[in-house]
């Protein structure tokens, strides 16, 4: 689906497999090829270990996870850098849950939980502000029906 608009951003990807299905739901391979031309990366990723995956690839639920702690990341270093905050470091240990229980099965919320460390002029408070403006603006949180939530623990150095 090309971008039909002006301002319209398309993003693509390419998702390969190639297989039988014929052995049976247990035993088909989950392995498969996904890129995003013209990225020269391309990732092997296979089905969550619940799921008759390999533990050993990524799997479609943790990318949406990792696609929300990114974009969040992303969007606070946006907000952070035009208001003259000195980010110098940040990380984060994302969870996302898919209760197994709940049909359709999909992930109902994500704890992102960044460790934010800037250099000494705002206060804790002020980068937690920070913290909620780029929240609003992640368009990957906004794209979501699950709750995406963010915990951050602020450290303000000198």
């Amino acid at each position: 689906m090309p971008a039909e608009h002006p301002g319209e951003h398309a993003y693509r990807v390419r998702c390969t497999w190639q297989g039988s299905t014929g052995v049976g739901y247990r035993d088909y391979q989950r392995e498969h090829l996904v890129s995003a031309p013209p990225a020269q990366d391309t990732l092997t990723l296979s089905a969550d270990p619940a799921f008759l995956g390999s533990p050993d690839r990524l799997n479609p639920e943790q990318l949406l996870v990792m696609a929300a702690a990114s974009c969040q990341l992303l969007s606070f270093l946006a907000v952070a850098a035009r208001a003259r905050v000195d980010v110098l470091g940040y990380s984060d240990d994302a969870v996302g849950v898919m209760p197994a229980s709940d049909h359709p099965m999909r992930i109902t919320r994500i704890g992102l939980r960044p460790r934010i460390v800037v250099a000494a002029g705002p206060t804790a408070e002020q980068v937690g502000h920070l913290v909620d403006v780029a929240h609003r603006e992640c368009y990957i949180a906004n794209s979501l029906s699950a709750d995406v939530t963010v915990v951050p623990q602020v450290e303000v150095h000198g």
